[in-house]
Parts: C-alpha cells; sequence; structure tokens
C-alpha cells in the first residue's frame, strides 16, 4: 500500500464525513480524482436521494481538466455502487469516463452491491486496488455495517450519573445531572441517530420531547417502551411532531405520525424492537433509559457502544443505581466542565 494512497483515502474520508446526518439510510462516502499527484476533483455524497460522491467528484473537475480524467486515479471510500436505486450506478458512470483505475477504501456490504460494483469495473479492465485505510472506512459507516452485517441497528446507549454512581433520585422528581454544554452535545448525539428509545418510567418522570433542538438536524424518530399502554397522552411524546413509536402488548395502530407497534413474546421484547427497526430501515438507535431497559440491552449484550456522563461534582445520598457495563473497554474520555464523558465499547474476545 503506497503512502500516497493512505493520503487521498484519508482525504477521501474527511469528504465524506461532512455527509454526517443527511444521507442516511445510504452510506457516507467521498471521493478524490487524482492525476499526476495532482487532484483535480472531489466530492462527497451531501444528500440522500441526490448524487453519489463519485458523481460529484467527476462533476467538480474544471472543463480545462476534462481530458485529464481518463489518465486519472478515482479514490473512494466505498465501493461503488453497480445497481439502480435513487439514482443511476456510480460504476457505470467510472466506466463511461475511461478511468483506468479506482483505490477503494472497504467493500460495501449491502447485498445489491458487495463486490458487484468492483466486479463491473475490473471486467471493463479497470485497475481495481481495494483494501486502502479499510478499518478506517469502515468505522465512517459503523451504523451501515452493523445494520447490513448484523440485520439490527447500531445500538448507543447513553445514560448520566452523579459522581457515586446514581442515574436518578428516589424520589418522584427529575435529578438533572449533566450540565448545559453536555446537553447541547447529546442533542447532537441524537442528531446523528435515526431513532431514540426509552422505558415507561422515564418517560413518565421526566416528559422528555425527545428531539435535537439545541442542534441543528433533523430529530430521530421516537420510541417508548410501554407493554401495558399506560403513558397518558398529554405527554410531549404525544404532540406528533416527529414519528413516535410506541412498543406494547395491546394493539397494532398507525395513527399517523403516532405508530402502535404490538410485542408479539413479552420474553424476547429487546430483540423485537432491533427486528421492528431493521424493517423499518432505522439503522441506529441511541438508547437513553432509563436504567432498567438499559441493563436489559447490557445483559443481552446488543450495544455497540456506551457514552456515560458523570457528574463528579454531584452525589447523592440515595437514589436510582446506574446501569453496569458488562464486558467492556474504554475508548475515549473528555472533561466538559463539571462533566465526565466516558465512551466505552464491548471488549473483543480474541480466538
Amino acid at each position: 500500500m503506497m503512502k500516497t494512497d493512505q493520503s487521498y483515502m484519508h482525504r477521501c474520508i474527511e469528504l465524506a464525513l461532512q455527509g454526517t446526518g443527511s444521507v442516511a439510510p445510504n452510506p457516507m462516502v467521498g471521493a478524490v480524482l487524482v492525476h499526476e499527484e495532482r487532484i483535480i476533483g472531489e466530492g462527497y455524497h451531501k444528500q440522500y436521494g441526490q448524487p453519489h460522491a463519485e458523481v460529484n467528484c467527476i462533476t467538480s473537475v474544471t472543463v480545462m481538466d476534462h481530458e485529464l480524467i481518463p489518465a486519472a486515479t478515482l479514490y473512494v471510500s466505498l465501493e461503488p455502487c453497480a445497481h439502480f436505486g435513487k439514482t443511476p450506478p456510480c460504476s457505470d458512470l467510472i466506466i463511461q469516463k475511461e478511468i483506468k483505475k479506482v483505490v477503494i477504501g472497504c467493500r460495501d456490504p449491502f447485498s445489491e452491491v458487495n463486490g458487484k460494483g468492483i466486479d463491473k469495473l475490473e471486467k471493463a479492465g479497470i485497475n481495481v486496488v481495494t483494501g486502502v485505510l479499510e478499518d478506517e472506512c469502515k468505522a465512517l459507516n459503523k451504523r451501515f455495517f452493523t445494520f447490513h452485517s448484523k440485520q439490527r441497528p447500531y445500538i448507543i446507549l447513553k445514560w448520566a450519573q452523579t459522581g457515586n454512581g446514581k442515574i436518578g433520585s428516589d424520589l418522584q422528581e427529575r435529578l438533572l445531572i449533566s450540565n448545559e454544554h453536555t446537553n447541547r452535545l447529546v442533542h447532537q448525539w441524537r442528531s446523528e441517530e435515526a431513532a431514540i428509545l426509552i422505558g415507561t418510567n422515564t418517560a413518565l418522570l421526566d416528559d422528555p420531547s425527545l428531539d435535537n433542538r439545541l442542534w441543528s438536524g433533523k430529530s430521530p424518530v421516537r420510541m417508548v417502551l410501554d407493554l401495558p399502554l399506560r403513558l397518558p397522552t398529554s405527554l410531549k411524546l404525544f404532540n406528533r411532531e416527529q414519528p413516535t413509536i410506541i412498543f406494547n402488548l395491546l394493539k397494532n395502530e398507525d395513527d399517523g405520525n403516532i405508530v402502535y407497534h404490538q410485542i408479539q413474546d413479552q420474553t424476547n421484547v429487546i430483540r423485537e424492537i432491533l427486528k421492528a427497526c431493521f424493517t423499518l430501515g432505522l439503522q441506529s438507535i441511541i438508547v437513553e433509559g432509563g436504567a432498567k431497559l438499559l441493563q436489559t440491552f447490557i445483559d443481552a449484550g446488543l450495544w455497540d457502544e456506551a457514552r456515560i456522563i458523570t457528574n463528579e461534582q454531584l452525589n447523592i445520598s440515595k437514589g436510582l443505581h446506574a446501569p453496569i457495563l458488562q464486558n467492556h473497554q474504554q475508548v475515549t474520555i473528555e472533561k466538559l466542565f463539571s462533566d465526565t464523558i466516558t465512551c466505552y465499547i464491548p471488549k473483543q474476545i480474541n480466538p
């Protein structure tokens, strides 16, 4: 692997990240067109349903550089598509432009693509190089890869706790733990995920809006687990301002922006929720409580990332204990005034 290949692929990743929150359920993709160590075109997938990275990259080439396109190398963070979706196949455009070499970060796990784009390019006589910064390119689209490889959404667990490990007060009132700066960050997190999930008690006690009003971008689909349907419709969850799914044991009903989804197997509620998310094309969920629901995900080993906010300056004598992670490893830690934000992933078990 050439160092220059890696540097251009890093640029593809930088470009791809500009599509964060705007391209799902498509993956984020960046592309760079290089002629004799000079970048003559760049592009990324900007919006779902709009042209892909390869198209934007090639169309960005100036008129005076058009004649250089066939002799240039195209770098792209994900395998070019080979099927008709919202847009025509990018592999066809690459072939049409007579580009002789394509360097790809990683294969696309989506069944309609997975190797088909590479195969089409190679059959057209194009020199295809794969696996450049493969791990980084897969990490870029961890939600997309998890969704298609595991047939479930990417699962993020999030909670705030006091310095002595309490997630809430034992009194029937909301305990405000994280500071205003962290709250804004949490709303940014929400804007990056397809759905957000809470349990019945959290809905009753906090009456949350579950939107990202403190950040720009689309709010996630709201989901609440209310098996006996005891939540009053006066709660903010029922304001119809964003799509909301109520998982319950009593009924299936589609009432516009509020959908009641009946759980069939009460012994496997979490897996039914994940199955519903897969069917609906929701590639990621952030689970924000309560403690019992979070612990259920942990105990089932169904999580990909845990983000724990700890207010080191706040301690309470009595309260609800925070969930306990199992088989985890820390990946990042940062301080945001009174709060410490620690991110964990499941511990990798060596074969």
